[in-house]
């Protein structure tokens, strides 16, 4: 699997600088946990990983070669869930799950859908509108899309967000499991969480 790397990242918003000079690298079977204060720049840099927003110095490359370049070679290969979850309120449960993942190149039939949706505790609400739902029960749905992705590079931004314990754990099993089979993941979160990796680095923005 391509190495991620991030060399002499740096970040501007406005007038503000909100970091520089970020630099790290990883492999097949790693964790990077991104943490710092709001504001930090969290989001921004995962932003940045995923195409969807420009350094202001530096390059972010993929197997060595500047993601830009590869373009759909490198997005394909990427599962981004936002801090927001993204889940659309008139739709059910099993249709924002079968429509995202579409949306991402990975169809999948009703059946998996349910599938998904029962393993991260939406059983017998997979056909209730979101605007139902609680916020953590529409977290799960977004967060459903791990169950069913066939990508090599999770970027989550804030997973747990709404979680109670038991969703924190299910979302821990996902990520293990992705990580054991040569999978990475970059993740920001304000929570502690332990996850077993076959590298973990933490990344401190100011």
């Amino acid at each position: 699997m391509p190495t991620l790397q991030g060399n002499n990242l740096s970040c501007v918003r406005g007038d503000r600088r909100l970091f520089r000079d970020i630099n790290f690298s990883l492999d097949a079977g790693g964790l990077m946990q991104v943490h710092g204060p709001n504001g930090s720049g969290k989001t921004s840099l995962l932003r940045m990983l995923c195409g969807l927003a420009t350094p202001a110095q530096g390059e972010i490359r993929w197997g060595g070669t500047e993601i830009r370049a590869l373009g759909g070679n490198y997005f394909g290969t990427m599962t981004y869930l936002g801090h927001l979850s993204a889940v659309k309120d008139d739709l059910t449960a099993i249709e924002n799950l079968r429509i995202s993942s579409a949306l991402a190149g990975a169809e999948i039939d009703e059946r998996k859908a349910h599938e998904a949706l029962q393993h991260m505790g939406l059983g017998g609400r997979e056909l209730l509108p979101a605007k139902v739902l609680s916020q953590g029960q529409r977290r799960r749905v977004a967060l459903a899309r791990l169950m069913v992705c066939r990508t090599e590079l999770w970027i989550l931004d804030e997973p747990l967000a709404a979680l109670d314990t038991h969703a924190v754990k299910l979302v821990q099993g996902l990520m293990e499991r992705h990580l054991k089979h040569g999978g990475m993941v970059v993740m920001t979160t304000h929570q502690e969480i332990e996850i077993t990796a076959a590298a973990t680095q933490r990344l401190q923005l100011a």
